[in-house]
């Protein structure tokens, strides 16, 4: 199969040198006529993305090439139950003396029980691929709570409609009960119905078969059995979300399901690595945030690489671990001193700064483990929003958490943090003077906490003049309070309030369910009207 490879690159070459026979002279008008750096750095960057998607296509190029080479020996193989197959492939590929180079299934055997270990057993997809930036993002089911839904919420917040229509969020459900995958698949179509619907976010999980009998792994590096199952785990679920991903697009980021993002984050990643491709800096992983894995960006076409690595020792050592083992093995000098090594070692991981995501999650996949590290890097995060709201005398039975009270959190000093809400508690309201309200505004969770939301929470007015107010109106609590909106799932309530009801003297919220949770309001914006 030699010639094929020779010619691809060859041809390669040539679009290339056409490529730039085209876009150089450009280059120099444009420089000429318009000395604006801009220009040329942004021609600069669009040679480096076509460099970058040129080697994506080699990569599914070869892949092709592997799966059509397995077809011809597995049909030379068997060309003595077709004979007439033995002239359509010629002699070449039943060379007896040809060796077999080892593959994954000399490491991991198991996969050859089942033919469908290496294919996902659930995949929500609209086939979207050719985007710039594929964003991995694996979780789990945890026992204490879930970021999933925020994270992914905030990923899409913090992008313009620019960047997610070049971008796919892959999300790898690493749970083999598709009841689960399936529940959490349609939280997600749910929640975000268009991106569902335009193929952004993709949900997918792997077989029961892909994993070998973690309970018979050895352990290793002196860890309790637990651990090593847990990491060993997360190497082999990081090898299947890339190996998915790598013919999606041009680069993968590797995220977790506990993040948070910067605004923008996609132009700045994709800005960052066209620059250094077109400097002619041959990085391997460009690192967006400074903790474990997270916000690790690698090319699609080297993908493999990772793959191969992280499934030959997914029972030695930590993702993490692994991954700086492989720069070493590829750069460094066992004759040369450790300074030298990491000399050598940043010439192919290099860090952005400051940092692009932070690290939210509290309570770890692993089963009784507190993650409390943050990235110093990222900055501050916004835990709550203050407003300058109606004079008003605010109450409620439901006990806060130190200092976190709902005064503080009406005044904008902090944010409420009650301890479980329980059924028929209020978060009242009262305006010192009746006022017509145009608006409203309540945020529970925070970025710290997103799952600390008010769940089954309606709001509630009560009219200065009880004329305006139907009895008999299903919308009416029996103690004359209407019923203006709810909290939706997303832990917002929002929306105004009709000035047939006059003025209004109370405000509350009313729960009407028990919460696992605790209840934070990060944000409460009353806006009053004018009289007309």
């Amino acid at each position: 199969m030699m010639p094929h490879i020779i010619t691809l690159t060859s041809t390669r070459k040539r679009c290339f040198v056409i490529l730039l026979a085209i876009l150089i002279p450009c280059t120099i008008f444009n420089f000429v006529s318009f000395p604006d750096m801009r220009e040329e750095t942004n021609l600069q960057n669009g040679i480096a993305e076509l460099q970058a998607k040129l080697e994506h296509l080699h990569a599914k190029y070869i892949s092709s090439q592997e799966e059509i080479n397995l077809l011809s020996h597995q049909l030379a193989e068997n060309s003595h139950i077709l004979p007439d197959l033995q002239f359509l492939i010629g002699n070449g590929t039943s060379n007896i003396s040809s060796i077999k180079l080892p593959s994954i299934y000399n490491f991991l055997p198991h996969f050859l029980d089942d033919p469908n270990s290496l294919r996902p057993a659930f995949v929500q997809s609209k086939g979207r691929s050719g985007v710039s930036m594929v964003l991995g993002v694996p979780t789990v089911k945890r026992e204490v709570q879930s970021y999933l839904l925020a994270t992914l919420k905030n990923l899409l917040d913090r992008m313009t409609p620019a960047e997610t229509t070049d971008t796919l969020i892959i999300v790898m459900v690493a749970e083999t009960d598709l009841e689960y995958v399936t529940y959490v698949a349609k939280q997600i179509e749910v929640q975000f119905p268009k991106e569902s619907e335009s193929g952004i976010i993709e949900v997918i999980s792997p077989s029961s078969s892909y994993y070998p009998d973690l309970t018979k792994i050895r352990d290793t590096l002196g860890d309790d059995h637990q651990r090593v199952v847990w990491r060993s785990k997360q190497n082999l679920d990081f090898a299947f979300l890339m190996s998915y991903a790598q013919t999606k697009g041009t680069f993968y980021i590797q995220l977790e399901d506990d993040i948070l993002a910067k605004k923008n984050f996609i132009t700045t990643m994709k800005s960052f690595a066209l620059q250094k491709i077109s400097m002619k800096e041959h990085w391997f992983v460009l690192d967006f945030c400074q903790l474990g894995f997270i916000g690790k960006m690698f090319k699609c076409s080297e993908l493999p690489w990772l793959v191969q690595f992280f499934l030959m020792f997914y029972n030695d050592k930590p993702v993490d671990w692994l991954l700086d083992h492989l720069i070493s093995t590829k750069m460094c000098n066992l004759d040369k001193d450790s300074k030298h090594c990491k000399m050598a070692k940043a010439r192919l991981w290099l860090h952005y700064k400051p940092s692009l995501f932070q690290h939210i999650g509290t309570h770890s996949s692993l089963k009784g483990k507190v993650q409390k590290l943050k990235d110093k890097q990222f900055g501050k995060i916004t835990l709550y929003y203050g407003h300058d709201n109606p004079d008003a005398t605010v109450e409620t039975h439901i006990k806060p958490y130190k200092q976190y009270t709902l005064q503080k959190a009406y005044k904008g000093e902090s944010f409420f943090w009650g301890l479980l809400p329980q059924p028929g508690d209020h978060l009242r309201f009262k305006f010192t003077q009746p006022i017509f309200i145009k608006r409203y505004l309540f945020r529970s969770g925070n970025a710290e906490h997103p799952s600390d939301r008010f769940y089954n929470t309606t709001v509630e007015v009560m009219p200065e003049n009880q004329r305006y107010v139907n009895k008999n109106s299903v919308n009416v609590t029996e103690d004359g309070y209407v019923i203006i909106g709810r909290f939706d799932a997303m832990g917002i309530a929002q929306g105004t309030v009709d000035r047939k009801y006059g003025k209004i003297s109370v405000l509350r919220l009313t729960v009407h369910s028990e919460s696992d949770n605790w209840a934070i309001l990060s944000e409460i914006y009353i806006v009053e009207d004018e009289p007309s």
